[in-house]
């Protein structure tokens, strides 16, 4: 009986990677081609066209993110061809990185 206790609570508990963290964020790490299309520094939002984003299950499109205030802004212009990850925060997509491609 003990054996079986035992299995069912293995079987039963939350895998380690199932914590409210790794359920509620998602994040690229590979480097997704882009193009600014819009800059809102004063409401932290970047308009980009990028290309699909398979980790995101999103095809290519052109849509606004949030940027932090670590964002390098003043290296930005519209127009400018870029490459960035994304992190997704409870629906909340995040440009973490983003650097001007040549």
């Amino acid at each position: 009986m003990n054996k079986l206790m035992l299995w069912l609570a293995l079987c039963c508990a939350a895998p380690a990677w199932a914590t409210a963290d790794a359920v509620n964020t998602r994040a690229d790490t590979a480097w997704v081609a882009g193009r600014v299309v819009r800059l809102d520094a004063a409401r932290h939002k970047i308009t980009l066209a990028h290309a699909p984003i398979p980790s995101l299950k999103m095809a290519a499109m052109t849509m606004p993110f949030h940027m932090d205030n670590t964002a390098p802004w003043s290296a930005l212009k519209v127009g400018d061809k870029v490459r960035f990850t994304v992190r997704e925060d409870n629906g909340t997509l995040t440009v973490q990185q983003v650097e001007v491609s040549p």
